[in-house]
């Protein structure tokens, strides 16, 4: 794999630790960890400074009825949660979302697929196939984007993203992300709010293609 340039931020590296990140968001911050040595370690680091927190805290006496819930949830049989490996370019929490199945692509026009991996009132999470040489209708946000490339690379004006790269986009950033020329680009995209297209027509089918 080549060099990773392009990171998460420590601030999503801090909630997704503490569990405070939307379904979306997580998906894409545990795909990247997956594949980047240097956020998995300050990942692990995040959920060390964590767990000396808790063993540091202070501690309460639970009420006998409260004991009594705790123990039962104990005695409880615990169902596995199920694990998935990579596949392919997929890394685990790609499959995971994708319930170990191949996507599904749907066309949204000029060779550009997408698969909706989960959508919601905190937003929603997707794979992009977009062919070489491509762009994404210019665009900006009304909210907190995050794109993962999984397999080719992109470019725009703030660079290029290859494998492995996860950019963070916000209100700020207006951008049309093109393509590069080899293998087509397969992103994995969250979104919090829709995108906010310049252009009439991808407005018009926005609710269609639900980006």
């Amino acid at each position: 794999m080549t060099a990773i340039n392009h990171h998460t931020s420590e601030a999503l590296l801090m909630a997704y630790a503490v569990g405070s990140l939307p379904h979306s968001f997580s998906v894409v911050v545990a795909a990247h960890i997956s594949l980047c040595l240097e956020c998995r370690a300050a990942f692990e680091a995040h959920q060390a400074a964590g767990g000396v927190i808790l063993e540091t805290g202070g501690t309460e006496a639970l009420s006998e009825d409260l004991k009594s819930d705790v123990l039962d949830l104990l005695d409880a049989p615990i169902k596995p949660t199920p694990l998935h490996a990579r596949s392919g370019i997929y890394p685990g929490p790609v499959m995971a979302a994708l319930k170990g199945k191949s996507p599904k692509w749907k066309s949204l026009g000029m060779g550009v697929r997408q698969t909706i991996l989960s959508s919601g009132r905190e937003g929603s999470v997707r794979l992009l196939h977009i062919p070489p040489g491509q762009a994404v209708p210019d665009h900006s946000h009304n909210g907190l984007e995050l794109t993962l490339v999984l397999q080719g690379s992109f470019s725009d004006d703030t660079g290029r993203f290859g494998v492995g790269d996860l950019e963070i986009a916000d209100q700020a950033l207006e951008h049309t992300p093109i393509a590069d020329a080899g293998l087509p680009c397969i992103c994995l995209a969250a979104t919090d709010a829709p995108l906010r297209f310049n252009s009439f027509l991808p407005r018009l089918l926005q609710p269609l293609l639900r980006i």
